[in-house]
């Protein structure tokens, strides 16, 4: 269960930040959106690894 709502939370932050940067194109904007993007998909793995809790 943690994993599905993991996965529709990763789904949904790319949902609201793709869109921007697709019509602004701006390379700053799209490196921001890519390292936040990095960031929650290794705090889902490291949650979904950890499952001791």
């Amino acid at each position: 269960m943690k994993m599905l709502a993991g996965l529709v939370g990763l789904l949904m932050l790319l949902a609201f930040l793709v869109p921007p940067a697709l019509k602004l194109q701006k390379v700053a904007l799209i490196v921001v959106i890519l390292i936040g993007a990095a960031m929650a998909v290794y705090e889902f793995v490291e949650t979904v690894r950890n499952k001791d809790e």
